[in-house]
């Protein structure tokens, strides 16, 4: 197997965009950016201000929601990072995504009437309209990727939270390593002040209430607007790779059994790292698994400088564990993470 190399990184969270914006906080004790969601009591990392109009044509920009433009905007970043513009009818794109933001106006009703399962199915038939299904589906998100930056090789979406991001990464590391794909541009995106997720997370009484803690004192997530995306290129084809993905797995099962299974992906990560990252959502049980499973305390969790972020919060880690390593920050990074509700992940970074 090819060894694979990553080659560019495009990040965006509350705090900003790009490398000079992050690569600040992998010292610790950077204090949360932070503002109050409009629809519910909580805090959230929000968007931050972008220049979307960079990389996203208006005539474009107008047929994205939030998540998506984020997500077009840090996939530009990592092709422009690693100088792979010109050679973008190659790249293959496999990224994970989740439902799309919804009606929420159309949810509101819903809750206010309590109309029974019958009822609920009447008004969403009779209140949702067709072109919202079009707008929503996830794999737009790898569409107005290629649409935008003329990325014309295969194109991959996989859906379920954190586990879906960490197995796009390792699936197009996988591809690379094997030939099969000759370069790969792998990630995700998701932003915070969303209605239905505040509303279906709060329903799982899964967000944290009160002043801002860090992890793991707080008990409960805290969502976070991020973007992260990744190049992947064999070894030996980018004059200038900035770390070596040398391993990534993932594994899901029951939550009862997850500390085995965490146990288990970082028993073939190797030798002991300089840094761990963890993706580690907040969500109490399944937090607690993960510092359970790890050999000793995290160096970052990325919930405590972005939030929780689902599909991103696993590329989001490679990303920081990216640029430790290409600051000289530290030699070889363990990244981990371990679903709220399911799915466990761990990769090793290493300096080349």
């Amino acid at each position: 197997m090819t060894p694979v190399m990553v080659t560019g990184v495009g990040l965006i969270s509350s705090h900003g965009e790009g490398r000079g914006v992050h690569t600040p906080l992998l010292a610790g004790g950077a204090a949360p950016v932070l503002a109050r969601a409009k629809d519910a009591p909580c805090d959230i990392h929000p968007t931050p201000e972008l220049p979307l109009d960079r990389f996203i044509p208006r005539r474009e920009m107008r047929q994205m929601e939030p998540w998506q433009r984020i997500g077009v905007h840090a996939a530009g970043i990592a092709i422009e990072e690693a100088g792979l513009k010109p050679q973008v009818a190659r790249m293959d794109v496999t990224v994970a995504a989740g439902g799309g933001e919804r009606d929420a106006a159309l949810d509101a009703a819903i809750l206010a009437a309590k109309p029974g399962p019958a009822g609920v199915h009447k008004m969403l038939l009779e209140g949702l309209r067709p072109t919202l299904f079009l707008a929503q589906l996830p794999n737009l998100l790898a569409g107005s990727i290629s649409i935008t930056h003329g990325v014309a090789g295969s194109s991959r979406t996989l859906m379920g939270e954190e586990v879906a991001g960490a197995e796009a990464a390792r699936v197009a590391a996988r591809r690379v390593a094997a030939g099969t794909s000759p370069l790969a541009l792998t990630g995700a995106a998701m932003t915070s002040d969303r209605p239905e997720l505040l509303l279906l997370y709060g329903f799982g009484g899964a967000l944290h209430q009160g002043p801002w803690a860090p992890l793991p004192e707080r008990q409960g997530m805290v969502l976070g607007s991020v973007a992260a995306f990744l190049t992947l290129e064999p070894e030996g084809a980018n004059p200038a790779p900035l770390a070596r993905l040398t391993a990534i797995e993932t594994s899901q099962g029951r939550p009862e059994g997850r500390v085995a299974r965490l146990r288990a992906l970082l028993g073939r990560m190797g030798a002991a790292p300089d840094m761990i990252i963890s993706t580690a959502s907040g969500a109490p049980a399944a937090t607690a698994d993960e510092l359970a499973a790890l050999p000793r305390a995290p160096d970052l969790f990325t919930a405590d400088l972005f939030g929780h972020s689902a599909e991103a919060a696993f590329p989001a880690g490679l990303a920081l564990a990216t640029y430790a390593i290409a600051e000289g920050r530290a030699r070889r990074v363990l990244v981990t993470g371990c679903g709220q509700w399911r799915g466990e992940a761990a990769a090793v970074l290493e300096a080349i």
